[in-house]
């Protein structure tokens, strides 16, 4: 039998929910939303890709982060400064590249990230990555909102998708972004 390695774990309760941080070899690997839908497939695809086993433990780096998303959940953070590691295909290494390069404070749709990756037929298997994220907050996936500012899909639920949105146009220098709908 061969061994596993170990992914650190810590569940932290914040404003948006219960979240699930992660670390694996001093690398965030999951920060993310406890009770979500995916919560299974998204635990096995990050275990199976690390040959890893969740083991909940305190350590240095699940305490900075939790410092970060706090200062970022009131508003005095607007940049993660974490190292992070992506489990997935390179489809989906590609879709939260892409991701990672939307400003704070500012949002755009499934078709102009698709196009920004380089294949606007793309939009709903970006959109399936997007919601294979297993990285919140750090690789934005809040930021991408549907056509006609419509907000639709998010792990931790529409109106925690909203809030965040408007946390950061409250603390943004981006004045000029136009309001958004929401939509379940």
């Amino acid at each position: 039998m061969t061994s596993k390695n170990i992914i650190f774990i810590q569940h932290y309760k914040t404003t948006i929910g219960e979240l699930i941080i992660g670390c694996f070899e001093n690398q965030i690997c999951v920060l993310d939303y406890r009770y979500r839908k995916m919560r299974s497939q998204i635990d096995k695809r990050i275990q199976t890709g690390l040959n890893a086993v969740y083991l909940e433990k305190e350590i240095p780096l699940l305490r900075a982060t939790r410092l970060q998303i706090k200062d970022y959940l009131n508003g005095t953070r607007n940049v993660f400064s974490l190292p992070i590691k992506m489990i997935g295909t390179p489809f989906q290494l590609s879709v939260w590249r892409a991701l990672i390069s939307i400003p704070y404070g500012t949002r755009i749709s499934y078709l102009e990230l698709a196009k920004q990756i380089g294949d606007e037929k793309a939009v709903r298997a970006v959109a399936t990555a997007n919601g294979a994220n297993a990285i919140a907050l750090i690789i934005p996936c809040h930021r991408v909102i549907g056509s006609n500012n419509k907000l639709v899909g998010y792990a931790g639920g529409i109106s925690v998708k909203k809030s965040l949105l408007q946390l950061e146009l409250a603390h943004s220098q981006n004045p000029n972004e136009l309001p958004f709908e929401a939509t379940e």
